[in-house]
């Protein structure tokens, strides 16, 4: 729990502030340009929430939508992108969640079977760098690496580069890299699909550091139009460098900006200019991979600055090797959800934050400071029983603090009877048997809340061949009886109208006086 309270915490001040986010309107003044080469766009720097403010600007310049622009400025600047780093296996499940929503459980398990076939080295490690020995052994074997990719380019610099290959930034482990061994194309055919994956992601950013830079041309022009200037920022690829071994399909090529046209300072281009409406919006929730780069990164969420440094030292909550275990664990016990890769928190996970707000169970700084005293031990810096010691105290605090503090805190008890991911606000009524629980709407039936507490009070969606609605069902709760419903259907294929009562929890039929069978 030391770890696992402030994760399911940073998640639900996420949601939180998804929740709390209320959306604003904006207005912007936007211009398509058409120039002798081509048509661009620009932007004036005006964003007002108020539409007639944006109105009045373009009255004060005497603006109409075709009122004639002239390029004032054209600035380019030469720029570089040097190949990423190597990967760690948090970087690793990052990426591999982003292109192919993998989680980070199964990352490391795959890696895990890479590595016992030999095909990687120890996947659980946090450093992106390796030792001059590795180095020498990837650089005799580049081109042998380039055919299993079937990606041949010239190696731009086999001396080893500080960025990559520094022995002070290695300790228990170095980055994940291909080991030695060559695997055959039978081998390559035999892995799985995200085996495959894996393997290339490891391959290609290690062949990376033998690439050349990205070299690109960042364009920014200034376009005048009465006095009021627009603002137009684009890109031009001069070299894809070590980019080129990572476009896997037609898309990945379709990331950057639309090239400018040619542009002369000076010249004349016809407008076509107009008021663009947008909304603020909230933050978004995690992706498992997020949540992966939120645990390792989480001093950046720590207002303390002794705190974040104590993050930083520690990078952040749990260890390379931990924190997919850490979000699993999390999700077995029904604190958070994971649906289409999209992290939420369950009414449960929201008790828990709710209890724990205010004090050192929510705070990554708690975790932090004992990480930073166990380092202490492995140095012999610390002793076992000081930091046992301040253990009991913390304990001691938090059940003399606790209590009192959870009789001031405002939380919602019609929660605590469900673990299930389902909101209780879509509850129909209250439990008739439990008490507690809320009775809730599934797919196939209607159940209560509270089932993991005890409670097997459930209603079928469907009786006798008649779907049954939730008010029907909120009247057998509260009436002990619904309306008369007509045509149920019995097993002879026969119709008839009758009323459900509820006895002991169990539907019985309380027939019309007349009816069909």
């Amino acid at each position: 729990m030391q770890v696992q309270s402030p994760t399911v915490y940073l998640i639900y001040q996420r949601q939180m502030e998804i929740e709390n986010f209320k959306s604003e309107p904006f207005f912007e003044i936007e211009s398509t340009f058409t120039a002798e080469k081509g048509t661009y766009k620009g932007k004036a720097k005006a964003k007002e929430a108020k539409k007639e403010l944006i109105v009045e600007l373009l009255r004060k310049h005497k603006l109409s939508p075709k009122s004639p622009g002239v390029v004032t400025s054209v600035k380019n600047t030469e720029k570089r992108t040097p190949p990423p780093q190597l990967h760690s296996l948090s970087t690793l499940q990052a990426t591999a969640n982003r292109l192919w929503k993998t989680s980070p459980a199964n990352v490391l398990k795959m890696m895990q079977g890479l590595y016992e076939k030999k095909l990687v080295t120890y996947p659980r490690t946090d450093s992106r760098h390796i030792t001059p020995s590795e180095f020498s052994y990837l650089a005799g074997q580049v081109n042998d690496y380039q055919q299993l990719i079937n990606h041949p380019f010239p190696v731009a610099s086999l001396a080893p580069k500080k960025r990559y290959v520094d022995s002070s930034k290695v300790q228990e482990h170095y980055a994940i890299i291909p080991t030695k061994k060559i695997p055959s194309q039978a081998v390559l055919a035999g892995l799985s699909n995200i085996e495959r994956n894996l393997y290339e992601e490891v391959l290609r950013t290690t062949l990376a550091m033998f690439h050349t830079d990205y070299l690109y041309t960042e364009t920014k022009v200034t376009t005048d139009v009465n006095e009021l200037p627009f603002f137009t920022t684009g890109k031009t690829e001069r070299d894809k460098g070590w980019k080129a071994l990572f476009v896997r399909s037609a898309k990945d090529n379709d990331k950057d900006e639309p090239t400018l046209p040619p542009l002369m300072k000076d010249e004349a281009v016809e407008s076509d200019i107009g008021i663009k409406e947008g909304k603020t919006m909230p933050p978004k929730p995690y992706t498992e991979g997020q949540l992966i780069a939120m645990m390792k990164t989480c001093g950046k969420l720590v207002e303390d600055k002794d705190e974040t440094d104590i993050l930083k030292e520690i990078e952040g909550l749990g260890t390379e090797a931990t924190r997919s275990g850490i979000i699993e664990t999390i999700k077995r016990h029904g604190y958070i959800d994971v649906t289409k890769n999209i992290v939420s928190i369950t009414d449960k996970g929201r008790i828990l934050c709710q209890a724990l707000e205010g004090n050192l169970l929510a705070s990554p700084s708690m975790t932090a400071k004992w990480e930073t005293y166990l380092r202490k031990i492995g140095n012999g810096e610390g002793t076992q029983e000081r930091f046992l010691g301040s253990i009991a105290k913390f304990i001691n605090s938090l059940l003399e603090e606790v209590p009192a503090q959870l009789k001031t805190k405002n939380i919602d008890m019609k929660m605590v009877a469900t673990t299930s991911s389902e909101p209780v606000q879509n509850g129909i009524t209250p439990c008739p048997t439990c008490n507690n629980g809320v009775i809730i709407a599934h797919k196939t039936f209607y159940g209560c809340s509270g089932y993991r507490s005890g409670c097997k009070q459930t209603f079928p969606g469907v009786f006798l061949k008649k779907k049954l609605t939730p008010r029907q069902i909120k009247l057998l709760c509260t009436k002990g009886k619904t309306n008369m419903i007509k045509n149920f259907t019995a097993n002879t294929g026969n119709q008839f109208d009758a009323q459900l009562i509820l006895v002991d929890g169990k539907l019985n039929l309380e027939f019309a006086t007349e009816n069909k069978g």
